[in-house]
């Protein structure tokens, strides 16, 4: 692997290049050796072969963060603990359900948000399955006979279907579904930030707006383009084909490096409770100061591998770290040091002598002459 990784300029651009490497045997596979390849889709196959790079070379970046680093190796280490494979597989499942497929999440911060949200990542999921599966030849439909169509993937013959029944409309329509989804949560999206007062006050155009455009765009020419050959008897089909296309292309292009990357990230997220998921009497942290359990080891012992290798020195004069205490415990040890009574006062009724030199009034005392001695010279 060391050798490997020598004949290349970084690990990027290995992982890169394996990435294209196996897109192409996948192709190989799923065309049976290049029969099947739809010349017609040759713009989307280099864009998506863009798309490809600029995933893996967006993913390692990510990957290199220490906070990322140490969620992957933690992941890694509690996948292979056997004690923990019921626990994980629950938390997975559980996660993958409430967070991916059903978006509780974004539920929770409305009925309106929930809906939209899900329209746009479905639709978009689907899409993206339906298109990468027909651009690279991972499935193709065969003509069985004058009434019949046969589903290949990656060369396997599969399901059998009536040219014109109910299942074979769906499949037919599967992209005009899946853009009329993203088109209504899109259309949602832009209402919200048009109406919502607080949104417009903090939104980005090249950042939040942007994305909403590019899928609006790909939606409305798509679903055009379907208008044209079924309803207009193709007209300007050639010219509204190219359209969609330069906009699918720059829709490829601008997904790894903009908002819309959270989408693939996303089902990452299961692994944050597969890890940090305290159980009650098992892995539940105590604090240091006030005893109460406020965190799981596996996390504390995460955070401050992370601080470490950021080179935040968190640690305290006895040895502990602030990651040792709850967070309660935390803003008392803040306070009490911006005000100087770390130790116990000799006089806890006296003015206290800040670390600003700010003198803070005792309970019901007033502050030292000295005080207003300063001040008086500052004033003059």
């Amino acid at each position: 692997m060391k050798q490997l990784e020598k004949t290349f300029y970084s690990k990027t651009s290995m992982y890169s290049f394996v990435v294209v490497m196996v897109l192409i045997l996948s192709m190989w596979i799923g065309t049976e050796q290049f029969a099947h390849i739809d010349m017609m889709l040759f713009g989307y196959i280099i864009s998506s072969f863009v798309f490809a790079i600029g995933m893996t070379v967006r993913l390692c970046s990510w990957l290199i963060r220490p906070a990322t680093r140490q969620m992957i190796k933690r992941s890694l280490a509690n996948l292979k603990q056997r004690k923990r494979v019921k626990r994980n597989v629950f938390s997975i499942l559980k996660t993958a359900m409430e967070n991916i497929f059903l978006q509780k999440f974004i539920f929770k911060r409305g009925i309106y948000r929930g809906i939209m949200h899900w329209l746009i990542a479905w639709g978009c999921i689907g899409s993206f399955a339906i298109t990468f599966g027909l651009v690279f030849g991972w499935m193709h439909f065969k003509l069985v006979d004058p009434e019949t169509y046969q589903i290949i993937v990656m060369g396997i013959p599969t399901i059998s279907m009536s040219a014109h029944g109910m299942f074979a409309e769906l499949v037919y329509n599967g992209l005009n579904i899946t853009a009329l989804m993203v088109l209504i949560g899109v259309t949602m999206a832009l209402i919200r930030r048009s109406v919502n007062k607080n949104v417009k006050a903090m939104q980005r155009t090249e950042f939040d707006l942007f994305p909403l455009y590019i899928l609006l765009a790909v939606t409305v020419t798509g679903l055009v383009l379907t208008l044209s050959y079924a309803f207009l008897e193709g007209w300007m089909h050639p010219h509204l084909s190219l359209i969609h296309q330069v906009t699918v292309v720059i829709f490829l292009v601008y997904f790894p490096f903009g908002k819309l990357f959270h989408l693939p990230v996303r089902p990452l997220a299961t692994a944050v409770p597969m890890n940090y998921q305290e159980t009650t009497r098992v892995d539940k942290r105590a604090c240091r100061s006030c005893q109460s359990p406020y965190s799981s080891d596996d996390q504390i012992a995460d955070v401050k591998s992370i601080l470490g290798v950021q080179s935040f020195d968190l640690q305290l004069a006895d040895g502990s770290f602030l990651a040792d205490y709850c967070p309660a415990c935390r803003r008392k040890m803040r306070v009490m040091k911006q005000l100087n009574i770390e130790t116990e006062l000799e006089q806890p009724y006296a003015p206290i002598q800040t670390i600003n030199d700010v003198q803070i009034p005792g309970f019901g005392r007033k502050r030292a002459a000295a005080y207003y001695e300063r001040e008086e010279k500052a004033n003059d």
